[in-house]
């Protein structure tokens, strides 16, 4: 242990050490000769690096060229020099030798045309034994080539005080070598002649000295070589001014950064032109500028280039009398450089390491990894990760050594390195891990303990096995079952390869590890190590696992072209990729036209393909992806190409004319609008002629001029002009023909205008609009006017407008200003006389302060489906609330849906307002605010209404039939709700027929009840074509009907023949009574007037006979039962005052009032009137009248109809609605004076929830008793449990304790009757319980006992769920004597019928009613009621018989 202590802290005063030492600049190892550690326990790093390294050399042929080169390292190392690449041979060399200090000197440089053997590139490699290589950065040798001018100085002549230029071109090399002489003398250069980069001579200002032959000369060692002589002439000053111009324009140059850059620019003419210069179109500073230089002539110099002096170069000459400039753009390159330099690293074998490096550069250079002086190439243990880092996997020993990173781009080129040590496992790290380190490497960095060490873990398996991952598990050694504190190394490579590679678990005790990244279908070995803070025990034994075979997916398209073969086409090509291990089966073109975003793509099959529908003289990118089986391959990169130019495809823009003269007329336009050039516009082309000829002239004009004075016209002509934009293909189409005239006769500039005539201002808070008159004198010419302002003084501002505009608006100018004014006409000689006025703007309007208030008590009144009235009050009027000024109130309103908020609005001057036009069926929010002047108050508080509901507008939508699956005589009807359903849809009515044409009333009714969109019709003839229609129905009626859809029936599948039982009938079959009707309940043959009579007289005799046998059993009843009633009805209501007396009751005759029988309608709208309005119902005059013979089954029909369901599955048969008869039950016992009788429809009581319909309620606070009545079938009399059932469930019925139940029909002879109710008993069958019966009211004229008779319901009239469930007879109030006469109209679907007048009574006492239930209990025992119906039964069969006999 104490030693172990005692190499710790050696290591750790040897890291403190290695921290603090010098860092070299450029080293490629940073520490090591300062260790305290010689052993091998740790190794140090070992600077080495290269003091001096070579640069470009540029030289002539003979001369002596020495490539610097000197290294440093403890060891002295080995300098060699590569050239081109390859190792030079020094020793046998006579020419070239190493210089002591390891630099390379070349002895007359040998150059000629065909043999260059030293002109190339250097580098310079240093090595130290049994250490490393290190090689130097790349330097170039240029040898100059022979003297050679490509242009020599002309003879030409200079002004006084101008400048010349004298050319000398020589090949690049040799200008540095370029002189001058003047006369065979040498040219002293100066501030004022300057010898250009190039080698041309600029002489600036010139004198008379500077007259005489010049010569230039080449001295690049050896023989000087001479140009021709060429004389320059002094002359003296011109008298008239000569044209300005360039004899030396700049031009564009790429430079480095530090180095230096001549931009020429020389101008002549009269007066000598001033030279400036800018930089992106700012202003250059050249004087006192350190870097920037105006020499001779004005060329510019630009010193020790940076990155920022990139950009374009203007030169302006200027002498007063006219400017030119000329451009040039400066390109700065900058050579590499490092951002971040790679550093040394410590490392065991198998680990994973990272050498990072960082450069920058422009252009960006390109990275390469050097090893010890070899070039690393990428594999799959050497690569190269975030473009420029080295990645080296699975370290082995031969690693060790000195890497460098090698950066180059254009310009240059630099190296920096660093050193690689890989230690022995039982040495520690003695760093923090650095970032150069992966994760799979951190748990090496600790030091062991002694100790024992683990055992070999066991059962390693590969669990799971991809094509670049395997996932790999083991059980823990045996020297350590729990390992709770055990860290494990996976060892990995490939099978016959070396170099191992290690991942770590991430935790201790984890013993399972995912192996990433590896190459598929290849072979690996496995093996595993278990650490313990001792150290790395016992490997595994080796696991072979081979990875999973990858899809080979298409490469990319080689050798993609693409060319444009018209203005709005592209072919693209390309040949077959490389597919792996399948064929190509289709490709994939992509392309997208440049600056968008959205690519298009197009499916091929061969190898090219033509775009068609682009854009003209457009650029577009194109790429291709191949696809074999298993999917798309890599894309190819994009190519670029732009469609092919046309004419342009619209005309030039805003095309006017000004005339300047009785000749000439000038004009003006504007570019055809972007996107329709179709092309570079090259020209214009301007056609006119005069209006009252039809010959044109022509006149075309190059470049992109927007304008042009048409000379030569005749005065006081009209002309005619149009203008056409031109590309290379053509000429495009013109404007429309602009008309304009000559003057008559010219007008005079050459004086000022006169004043203007009239000037007139008017002020507003912060503008003046200023209006004038022209000049009373119309032959001066006016060019526009000029308008001044200010505050007290005219001067302060001045504005120029057009001479047509008369008229200006002075903006921001302040509040209550005096402000004066003034007005000139100006021409091209000055300005004229000025007109002057004054104005004062106006002052600010203070708002009032205090806000009105919002209107208040904000109410909605639904009037109808689309309209409601706003009402308010206003707290700001007084009490009578009475407008006597001119304030106006804004109502706004909009839908209750959160994701609306758009808002109506409309102003109304009274407190209401009638918004109209809304949607029905719609909740709406409103509110209200108030203005007066320019005072608002906010919005009121929101009031909400919903608009009542109308009929349907629209017919149900996508109807279907199709046919039962195993039933084909049963079809299913499909459909989706109305898109206008105007309110809640409660029901449907599909009709259906054989015959499209046939009147509607004859086709066949099925009802659906509720919002089902499904239903089921059965007993169909096979092998027939029926129509369908729906109609769709919500409170308010009936809407439209669907289009007509047609269905035929499946053709028989079995042997069943003619008259044979249909297979697919259901257990809800009822056999038909009178089997002589259709199938579908269409009338078989017609009954003649006779046999019509004679059901009319049964039918009557049998009704009154029925009744009498009735009333006389009632009235035998009654007296046995009277006189326990009275005394029971004193005993509990002894102290109700009563109006009338038990000694007026008179026993009701029996007398049907036909000619009132009226059907109650039942209205589901949201009225809180209390009186019940009327719906028409449609229906069918056959219930009425019975005239048609085809009474018999449209009754049937329809009374099935409003059943309900018939089953489960909503399933109905024709069959079924054909035995429907009306079943007559007895009315309860009615009382006097006056009653009448009502029949309302209720729930069966058997279902233990009753609820109340609005529309059967006549207030709040008042309730019927509601019985259902559903008619069932003859022959299916009621059984006596049934029976039973019903009238318990009746007595059972909830009572408050003022409503004792035995109250008896005397005690209700007190009671102030309003109406009586008459009712059935329910039907108890469940599937009836949704029905609701419109209710039957029979006002007779005498107080006489009357017989309700019930009809058929309406269809759809089911009751809302969502109204409160009320128990039976559980509300009491006071009956209010509301009588109101409406009319409910009564006839066929479809057609209606003259109204008949229906008195909508109150309600009963709800003591009354209880007293009526009563005595219906005590007059009828349930076995006399049975002994009735069952006569009843056998009056009905009679009647049935004769009537389908």
């Amino acid at each position: 242990m104490a030693a172990g202590r005692a190499r710790r802290l050696l290591g750790s005063l040897w890291i403190a050490l290695l921290l603090g030492q010098p860092d070299p600049a450029g080293a490629a190892a940073r520490s090591g000769s300062q260790s305290l550690l010689t052993g091998s326990l740790v190794r140090t790093f070992t600077p080495f690096y290269f003091l001096v390294e070579p640069t470009d050399v540029l030289s002539v042929r003979g001369a002596s060229v020495v490539m610097n080169c000197s290294a440093y390292c403890e060891a002295s190392p080995k300098i060699e020099w590569k050239k081109d690449g390859t190792f030079l041979n020094l020793v046998s060399d006579d020419r070239r030798q190493l210089l002591p200090d390891g630099s390379l000197l070349i002895n007359s440089v040998v150059h000629s045309k065909h043999n260059k053997p030293d002109e190339g590139y250097y580098q310079c490699v240093a090595t130290v034994e049994s250490l490393g290589t290190i090689v130097s950065r790349t330097a170039k040798l240029t040898v100059a080539g022979l003297p050679r001018f490509s242009s020599q100085p002309e003879a030409s002549s200079v002004s006084k005080g101008s400048s010349a230029i004298l050319n000398c071109e020589v090949n690049a090399d040799l200008a540095p070598f370029v002189r001058w002489e003047q006369d065979r003398q040498p040219v002293l250069l100066d501030e004022r002649v300057y010898k250009l980069p190039s080698g041309a001579l600029i002489i600036s200002n010139a004198t008379d000295t500077d007259g005489g032959l010049y010569r230039c000369v080449i001295e690049s060692g050896g023989t000087p070589k001479y140009s021709d002589e060429a004389e320059l002439k002094v002359l003296p000053d011109p008298e008239e001014p000569q044209d300005l111009m360039f004899v030396r324009q700049p031009s564009s140059l790429t430079k480095l950064t530090g180095q230096s850059a001549v931009f020429p620019c020389v101008a002549v003419g009269f007066p000598v032109p001033y030279i400036r210069w800018t930089r992106n179109e700012e202003e250059l500073i050249t004087e006192g500028s350190g870097r920037f230089l105006l020499l001779a002539g004005g060329s510019l110099e630009i010193s020790e280039i940076t990155e920022q002096d990139a950009g374009i170069y203007t030169c302006i000459a200027d002498n007063g009398n006219d400017t030119i400039e000329a451009q040039a753009e400066l390109t700065v390159q900058v050579p590499p450089e490092f951002l971040k330099r790679p550093a040394n690293i410590y490392a065991h074998e198998s680990m994973d390491i990272v050498f990072e490096c960082e450069v920058t550069g422009k252009p960006t250079p390109t990275v390469k990894w050097v090893k010890n002086g070899d070039m690393v190439i990428p594999s799959d243990y050497f690569k190269i990760i975030k473009e420029h880092n080295l990645q080296v996997l699975g370290l082995v020993k031969s690693d060790e050594g000195f890497y460098q990173c090698i950066a180059e781009n254009d310009v240059g080129n630099a190296q920096a390195g660093a050193q690689l040590i890989i230690l022995d496992l039982d040495v520690a790290i003695p760093t923090l891990p650095p970032t150069s380190l992966t994760s799979a490497t951190n748990d090496h960095l600790a030091p062991a303990t002694t100790g024992p060490l683990p055992s070999a873990p066991r059962d390693v398996v590969a669990t799971l096995v991809s094509t670049r991952f395997i996932r790999l598990t083991w059980r823990t050694p045996v020297s350590d079952p729990q390992g709770d504190n055990l860290t494990y190394s996976i060892f990995y490579t490939k099978e016959g390869i070396n170099r191992e590679r290690v991942e770590n678990t991430s935790h201790p005790g984890e013993t399972q590890v995912m192996i990433q990244n590896l190459m598929p279908e290849t072979v690996y070995v496995f093996r595993v190590v278990a650490q313990n803070k001792h150290g790395p025990g016992e490997s595994s034994a080796p696991l072979k696992v081979a990875t999973q075979p990858e899809v080979q997916l298409p490469g990319p398209a080689p050798n993609i072209r693409a060319s444009a073969t018209s203005p709005t086409s592209v072919t693209v090509t390309w040949e077959t990729p490389l597919s792996g291990n399948g064929e190509i089966q289709n490709y994939k073109l992509y392309y997208m036209e440049k600056g968008q975003d959205t690519e298009q793509d197009v499916d091929v099959a061969g190898l090219s393909y033509t775009i068609n529908g682009l854009k003209k003289y457009t650029e577009y990118s194109f790429r291709v992806v191949a696809y074999n089986k298993h999917g798309p391959g890599v894309s190819t990169q994009d190519v670029v190409v732009r469609t092919l130019s046309d004419v342009p495809s619209a005309p030039p823009q805003n095309l006017t004319l000004e005339v300047r003269n009785s000749k000439s007329i000038m004009l003006h336009w504007q570019p055809p609008p972007a996107g329709t050039h179709s092309g570079q516009i090259t020209g214009y082309k301007i056609r006119y002629r005069k209006v009252s000829r039809k010959s044109d002239v022509t006149e075309s004009i190059g470049g992109t001029q927007l304008y042009q004075l048409i000379e030569g016209l005749e005065r006081g002509t009209e002309y005619s002009f149009r203008v056409a934009a031109l590309t290379v293909n053509g000429t495009g189409p013109a404007t429309d023909w602009v008309s304009a005239e000559t003057f008559e006769s010219d007008l005079d500039e050459t004086r000022v205008p006169e004043v203007p005539s009239s000037l007139h201002v008017r002020p507003l808070v912060t503008s003046i609009v200023v209006s004038w008159t022209p000049p009373e004198n119309q032959n001066i010419v006016v060019r526009g006017y000029a308008i001044g302002y200010g505050i007290g003084s005219p001067h302060a501002q001045t504005i120029k407008v057009d001479y047509k505009q008369r008229y200006y608006t002075i903006e921001n100018l302040d509040p209550s200003s005096h402000y004066v004014i003034t007005l000139k006409a100006f021409n091209n000689v000055g300005e004229g006389i000025p007109l002057y006025e004054s104005a004062v703007t106006r002052p600010h309007s203070v708002p009032d302060p205090s806000p009105m208030m919002p209107p208040v008590g904000v109410q909605a009144s639904i009037l109808s489906h689309d309209t409601i009235r706003i009402t308010w009050a206003d707290n700001s009027l007084p009490k009578n609330q009475k407008i006597t000024d001119a304030r106006y109130y804004t109502v706004r309103w909009k839908t209750n849906i959160p994701a609306n908020t758009k808002y109506k609005t409309a102003n109304a001057t009274t407190l209401s307002y009638l918004v109209t036009g809304l949607k029905p069926n719609t909740l709406y929010e409103f509110s209200v605010m108030v203005t007066k002047g320019r005072r608002s108050s906010t919005w009121s508080m929101t009031a909400h209404g919903t608009t009542f509901e109308l009929v349907p507008t629209s017919p149900p939508k996508d109807v279907t039939v199709v046919s039962k699956e195993g039933k084909p005589r049963t079809i299913i009807v499909n459909w989706q709700p109305p898109s206008e359903a105007n309110g809640k849809i409660t029901g449907y009515i599909i009709y259906y027929s054989t015959d499209v044409n046939a009147e509607i009333h004859d086709w066949v009714i099925e009802p659906v009840v509720g919002n089902r969109l499904t239903h089921q019709i059965q007993e169909l003839t096979l092998d027939t074509p029926y129509y369908f229609k729906i109609q769709a129905r919500n409170s308010k009626g009936m809407g439209p009907m669907s289009e007509a859809v047609q269905f035929r029936t499946p053709k028989a599948s079995g042997s069943a023949g003619k008259g044979s039982r249909p297979v697919d009938i259901g257990p809800d079959y009822k056999p038909p009574l009178g089997g002589s009707n259709s199938p579908h309940g269409s009338p078989t043959s017609p009954l003649d007037s006779n046999m019509l009579l004679v059901i009319i007289v049964s039918v009557g005799v049998i009704t009154i006979v029925i009744v009498v046998i009735v009333a006389v059993f009632c009235t035998r009843r009654t007296t046995s039962h009277q006189k326990k009633k009275r005394a029971a009805c004193k005993s509990v209501n002894g102290s109700h005052k009563y109006k009338g007396n038990s000694k007026d009751v008179k026993p009701p005759d029996l007398w049907i009032h036909h000619e009132r029988l009226e059907l109650k309608p039942i209205d589901k709208s949201p009225d809180p009137n209390p009186i019940m309005t009327d719906t028409p119902i449609p229906r069918n005059s056959q219930d009425i009248t019975p005239v048609d013979n085809s009474m018999d089954s449209n009754i049937h029909q329809r009374r099935n109809s409003y059943r309900g369901h018939e089953s489960e599955d909503s399933m109905s048969t024709l069959a079924g609605r054909r035995g429907m008869r009306p079943k007559m039950m007895m009315p309860f016992d009615s009382q006097p004076p006056q009653p009448v009788i009502s029949a309302h429809p209720i729930h069966s009581l058997d279902n233990p929830h009753h609820h109340f319909h609005s529309g059967s309620l006549a207030s709040p606070t008042r309730s019927y008793l509601h019985h259902q009545v559903s008619p069932w079938p003859i022959g299916t009399s009621m059984s006596h449990s049934d029976r039973a059932n019903s009238t318990e469930s009746v007595r059972n019925t909830p009572s408050t304790d003022t409503m004792p139940a035995s109250s008896s029909q005397t005690c209700a002879d007190h009671q102030d009757l309003e109406s009586t109710t008459g009712s059935y008993l329910a039907n108890t069958q469940e599937e009836d319980s949704a029905q609701n019966l419109p209710t039957a009211h029979v006002r007779p004229s005498h107080p006489l006992k009357s017989f309700a008779v019930p009809a058929i319901p309406p269809a759809g009239s089911t009751y809302d769920p969502a109204l409160p469930s009320t128990p039976l007879l559980t509300q009491q109030a006071p009956a209010h004597p509301v009588h109101s006469v409406k009319t409910a109209s009564i006839g066929t679907l479809g057609r209606t019928r003259p109204p008949m007048p229906v008195v909508v009574p109150s309600a009963p006492d709800v003591q009354e009613t209880t007293r009526m239930l009563e005595d219906s209990e005590s007059n009828y025992e349930p076995d006399e009621l049975t002994k009735e119906m069952a006569h009843l039964e056998g009056l009905m069969k009679d009647l049935n018989a004769i009537t389908t006999a």
